[in-house]
């Protein structure tokens, strides 16, 4: 199955996108009870790749993703897709910095999409303590 041009469109964000824009549900397998979990998380776009982060904290979805991998991806603004999805922990530094760096940038910009507090939490808290998924879609 090819992705079509409006489910395309929706994961083209870019940093004037809205925070509405960037905001999907997830269902992940729970890690410890194997139930299905469904939540409200932001996407990012970094490079032409999809990613999952957060602020630094603890999250029970990365816990999930990296137990079961294989997810599903729910667009719902613009357009309604339920994407099978396979999440990649990101480990390596130097794409983490990267990655993490262009997250700041976006939610430090004027035109934050969120109204977020900013600055934002630094660089280096970010590389210890936010959770990073790299997001592929097999089917597409």
């Amino acid at each position: 199955m090819n992705m079509d041009a409006a489910v395309r469109r929706a994961l083209e964000i870019t940093p004037a996108s809205s925070a509405r824009a960037r905001t999907v549900d997830i269902t992940t397998i729970g890690s410890k009870t194997g139930r299905p979990r469904r939540i409200e998380v932001w996407f990012y776009r970094v490079d032409d790749e999809i990613y999952l982060t957060t602020t630094p904290a603890h999250r029970a979805w990365y816990g999930n993703i990296v137990a079961h991998p294989e997810f599903t991806f729910h667009l719902k603004h613009g357009v309604r897709a339920d994407l099978a999805a396979v999440g990649t922990r990101v480990r390596d530094e130097a794409t983490r910095r990267r990655v993490f760096s262009a997250v700041i940038d976006d939610l430090n910009q004027p035109s934050n999409p969120a109204g977020l507090p900013q600055p934002v939490t630094p660089l280096e808290e970010w590389m210890s303590g936010s959770p990073l998924i790299h997001v592929t879609f097999p089917e597409g």
